[in-house]
């Protein structure tokens, strides 16, 4: 099963897109989804977040296959980094929930929370979705300022960058911006 998946996610790869769904200078869709931190289930709110400062949304294939557990390993280990800098992190899937939960446990380490969007709700309203499998998360990455408005975007199935390139994005907004609310 673990071939078949990393098999596929190759060969939707090769059919990428070479930009995100959304461009840097549009508006987020705001949504609420059901979440988990640290196995903590609750209602998370895009607008909610974005009023206490920057967030970085990303979504990611399938919890627990391997790529996804690397990229979440790696958010959750530069989580200081992104609370320094006044944002906050959220990880989308197309998972249910009580998936999520464990992986919100196992693999991010109870230190950002995780969203199953089960009825792919967010995923296509971010038009995330994979193009060769739609009912697997693209993995993109997006840096929204607190007014809404996505400031940076990666999309790559490699999931080794992710983090690096957010959190260089949210550096320079926050030079760029030096009187922007932050946490």
């Amino acid at each position: 099963m673990k071939h078949a998946f990393a098999l596929v996610m190759m060969l939707g790869a090769l059919s990428l897109p070479t930009h995100a769904a959304l461009d840097v200078g549009d508006t987020a869709p705001n949504f609420t989804v059901p979440a988990a931190l640290g196995g903590k289930t609750f209602q998370y709110t895009l607008a909610e977040s974005l009023a206490k400062g920057p967030v970085v949304l990303y979504f990611f294939p399938a919890a627990f296959s391997e790529g996804c557990s690397i990229e979440a390993h790696e958010f959750a280990e530069a989580i200081g980094r992104y609370e320094a800098l006044g944002a906050t992190v959220i990880g989308v899937s197309g998972d249910d929930l009580d998936l999520i939960s464990r992986f919100s446990v196992q693999v991010c380490q109870g230190k950002f929370p995780v969203a199953a969007d089960e009825k792919k709700s967010v995923i296509k309203a971010f038009d995330a979705a994979m193009q060769t499998r739609p009912e697997y998360a693209n993995r993109i990455s997006y840096v929204i300022a607190p007014n809404g408005k996505v400031i940076y975007s990666y999309l790559s199935l490699n999931p080794s960058k992710h983090v690096e390139k957010t959190l260089d994005a949210l550096a320079q907004w926050a030079k760029d911006n030096p009187r922007a609310r932050l946490r």
